[in-house]
């Protein structure tokens, strides 16, 4: 492995910008020095194979070559990853697999009915294996360089690569983000109660204890994508964002949830279930946060999907290490507050960081539960599926290292269309136009973004 120091730079939107027209283009973003959390960027681009499923194929290409299998996606991820290098004690990740799991490939895990329209064209699940990456480490203010060389153009090509990484430049924006039409809804308010009342129905007759119930809304646009991930980063920083070029369109993300974090063998899962809106006055801002943080509701919606959790990630943790250190935390993003918790565990011997991933996916937090006849009711209520939404963004190291995001908050550039979505969890006692509303207050700065854009 070759690691090089590189100049730092506190945006890293900025100092790598130039990078973005490159393909294959992938930048995991910590949103500071906006946001507290965050820590680490990681931006790569040009990787050597390619890995994209789609239904129940997977095709995977590297270079002029190209094959396809139907082998489980998560276990052709795990054999072109190859066996784990040494780990570096400094960095997160020193190349290997960077792209997302959408929510649709859940049904390469469980068995349900196809109800809900197929429109968008990304694949189901998408990485790259890139030989080489900028970490930047916000807290040390400091940037690097790492390379692994299983890629021969990359040490060949090395010294170009610091040359064209050490001086920042920020992306030329040739032509504006512009939004083209109304933003529309899949769902009236009036579909969306008959959505509501159906699941209502379910939890009564015991099939199921909570629903995520997501409404998507989608516009014309047209014009640059980075511009529009620009605006989307700086009207909501987020710890777990992403953005990311593909062939079939481009993937904009804020999303504040981790999913999943791997650490030698730590683990550690923060779901989120419970949402207030941000006030501008700062006494009700505060009363807002007391207000979630002592609503035995979301407390309850919360401990539910705590427990889902505690058993998808207990299924390859070592016995006895799964716990929750934090339990209803609030966390406080530029648009909502959110009720948070955290459980962590051991990562058993012999098992794979993929094997925790698929065991624990999709995300209980955007699913229900029960997961499987939570995700059955969402395919018969949601007029589509959910694609990227509701997935999961980002790494998993050579060295076994691994961080990923629940891709809420998350907007998908697909056919000259732009599409993001919001859900809340449904328990017995939720109210339709409560949660209906708490769907905007999701949205609010996507709303923003878009409406920005049509002006």
């Amino acid at each position: 492995m070759r690691k090089v120091e590189l100049p730092y730079s506190p945006d890293s939107s900025e100092a790598f910008g130039h990078l973005t027209n490159m393909q294959g283009f992938i930048f995991l973003d910590s949103g500071f020095p906006n946001i507290e959390l965050g820590r680490y960027d990681i931006i790569a681009a040009d990787p050597y194979m390619q890995i994209a499923t789609r239904g129940k194929i997977t095709e995977c290409t590297q270079g002029n070559n190209q094959w396809q299998t139907g082998d489980d996606p998560f276990d052709v991820l795990k054999r072109y990853l190859g066996d784990n290098v040494d780990h570096d004690p400094i960095l997160p990740f020193v190349g290997g697999a960077l792209g997302y799991f959408s929510y649709d490939l859940g049904r390469r895990l469980e068995d349900f009915p196809a109800i809900a329209e197929h429109d968008l064209t990304l694949p189901e699940m998408l990485f790259g294996l890139y030989d080489w990456a900028v970490i930047v480490d916000h807290h040390e203010k400091k940037s690097w360089l790492v390379g692994q060389g299983r890629d021969e153009k990359t040490f060949d090509q090395w010294n170009d690569l610091i040359r064209t990484l050490e001086k920042p430049i920020a992306a030329k924006i040739t032509e504006p983000f512009k939004v083209n039409s109304e933003i529309t809804s899949n769902f009236s308010k009036e579909n969306y109660a008959k959505a509501f009342d159906r699941i209502k129905h379910y939890i009564h007759e015991g099939d199921c204890y909570q629903v995520n119930l997501a409404q998507r809304f989608s516009a014309d646009v047209s014009g640059d994508p980075w511009d529009a991930y620009l605006k989307l980063r700086t009207m909501n920083p987020a710890p777990f964002a992403a953005y990311m070029a593909t062939d079939d369109g481009f993937v904009l993300s804020s999303s504040p949830e981790r999913f999943l974090l791997i650490r030698d063998d730590y683990v550690e899962t923060k779901p989120i279930k419970g949402t207030r809106p941000r006030s501008d006055d700062p006494k009700r801002d505060q009363e807002l946060a007391e207000e979630l943080s002592n609503s035995k509701k979301d407390q309850a919606e919360n401990l539910m999907i705590v427990d889902l959790l505690r058993n998808d990630i207990g299924k390859n943790c070592a016995t006895g290490s799964v716990s929750v250190p934090h339990l209803f935390a609030i966390e406080s993003y530029k648009t909502v507050h959110h009720l948070v918790s955290t459980v962590t565990g051991k990562l058993a011997k012999g098992k794979h960081v993929l094997d925790l991933i698929k065991g624990a996916f999709p995300g209980g937090s955007i699913t229900g539960a029960p997961k499987l006849r939570a995700m059955e009711i969402i395919e018969e209520l949601e007029p589509h599926r959910r694609s990227v939404y509701c997935g999961s963004i980002g790494y998993i190291s050579f060295d076994g290292q691994s961080d990923t995001n629940i891709a809420i908050r998350t907007m998908i550039w697909n056919q000259n269309k732009i599409y993001f979505q919001a859900g809340g969890g449904i328990v017995m006692d939720s109210e339709m136009e409560a949660e209906y509303q708490e769907t905007y207050d999701k949205v609010e700065a996507m709303l923003k973004v878009l409406k920005l854009a049509q002006d």
